[in-house]
């Protein structure tokens, strides 16, 4: 094992670095990896980089160690409890710069604060792939972690607490991906700082059982397509999950709880799947979609928003089914004049305010539920018409259509309401 002090003794120093090094070493078998244990200090970081070879693990002790560093070497980078790697508020902490990098277990602080040069506390390049960055805890950094261009990279486990002294725009992401096929991102928490993880002109990406908190949008995605999103929490941020430009994006099992403006928000939002997901806890809308077409939302859970679900600018052929949508002020928001069908293969959804009947017992409510009518849309262009819900006007105005459907002008039909939320119906397999 080789060490690295901060100090060296005359006869060190007479000697010089190299041969000081090589005199106060035990040497491992010849071709064998090195271990190398840094102690903190100024400049010993970079020069056990400079001197360790392919595939050489590096140590660093209880400290401060001084950065910016290059790792230009597939080279594994740890920290004893309590090492600290600091940029000194220049640049990029540490840029990978080089295939099979492994970098844990320390934390990693202090990196620039310029947006243009994209100055990052761990900032891997196309040429490290299968980077792994696991188990860190990154702080004061204007980027924490961005993956441009490596892949097959897994960023797992890290804390990472974005600057707060900033302006909203002025912050960097917690974890941002550029064109990083197959990287996965799993099990981090990320606070603060702008987006939690935005990734754009990306495929092949997993982001699974991450935490946000205190960010602008927990997750973001841009043109990035043949993905995966599941397992996470959002959770006082002011949008959870933001989908937009993207297809096939498999989003499942996510939780938004407490997001300011929007649970999850899709836009040109396309043949991508939505299934076991949770919006609750007072969101403006628990569900924004904006020309989003053919995806499928399946088995969703939406509670407790300003409106559960706005549906405008001309989203078709989606499968809405299997849903609940619970003490939403307005249920359904839908712009547009065209009849749409919300129920599918004869199941449709749950819907808190239907007070409906189930006489044969089949789990389905005996009567289509329409969230939108007349009364609905009334009250849409004239908020201060709340004030008249329930007044005789209003319920003859509601009995009126539902006698002459015709008056009905377009919007969303349930022609299967279920009688449970989330309930297996009486054919299905539980």
């Amino acid at each position: 094992m080789k060490h690295l002090h901060p100090r060296m003794s005359g006869t060190a120093a007479a000697l010089g670095f190299a041969a000081w090094l090589a005199a106060s070493v035990t040497m491992p078998c010849a071709g064998a990896a090195k271990t190398w244990t840094i102690e903190p200090g100024n400049g010993h970081l970079t020069e056990a980089l400079t001197l360790a070879g392919s595939g050489d693990e590096l140590i660093l002790r209880a400290g401060t160690h001084h950065g910016p560093v290059m790792i230009g070497k597939p080279i594994s980078l740890s920290g004893q409890p309590g090492a600290i790697l600091d940029g000194g508020g220049a640049s990029r902490t540490i840029t990978v710069d080089a295939p099979d990098v492994t970098i844990q277990d320390m934390e990693v602080r202090g990196s620039g604060g310029l947006l243009e040069t994209e100055d990052s506390g761990i900032f891997v390049t196309p040429k490290g792939d299968r980077a792994r960055i696991t188990g860190n805890r990154l702080t004061g950094n204007l980027i924490g972690i961005y993956l441009k261009g490596p892949e097959d990279a897994r960023v797992t486990g890290n804390r990472i607490e974005g600057r707060q002294d900033l302006r909203l725009n002025e912050r960097g992401n917690g974890i941002h991906l550029w064109n990083t096929p197959g990287s996965i991102v799993e099990n981090n928490e990320i606070s603060g700082g702008r987006d939690g993880i935005f990734v754009t002109t990306s495929k092949r990406n997993v982001f699974r059982r991450n935490s946000f908190r205190n960010l602008r949008f927990g997750v973001h995605y841009m043109y990035t397509n043949d993905s995966e999103v599941s397992g996470n929490l959002s959770q006082g941020n002011h949008l959870g999950y933001a989908i937009m430009y993207s297809s096939r994006i498999r989003m499942t099992g996510n939780r938004s709880e407490g997001d300011r403006d929007h649970g999850i928000l899709l836009n040109y939002t396309n043949r991508s799947e939505f299934s076991g997901n949770s919006v609750k806890g007072g969101a403006k809308k628990c569900v924004f979609i904006y020309n989003a077409n053919r995806n499928q939302f399946l088995n969703n859970r939406f509670e407790g928003c300003g409106i559960g679900i706005h549906f405008t600018a001309g989203s078709e052929h989606n499968v809405i089914s299997g849903n609940a949508f619970l003490a939403n002020r307005t249920q359904v928001k839908y712009v547009g004049s065209r009849h749409v069908e919300w129920s599918h293969k004869g199941r449709g959804n749950y819907w808190s305010d239907n007070l409906a009947f189930d006489l044969n017992g089949d789990g389905r409510s005996d009567r289509p539920y329409k969230p939108n009518d007349i009364a609905d849309q009334l009250i849409w262009r004239h908020p201060s018409a709340k004030l008249l819900l329930t007044s005789p006007a209003m319920q003859v105005l509601r009995l009126a259509q539902s006698a002459l459907p015709a008056l009905f002008p377009g919007g969303v039909t349930d022609s299967a309401p279920l009688m449970l939320p989330l309930a297996s119906l009486p054919h299905e397999e539980q």
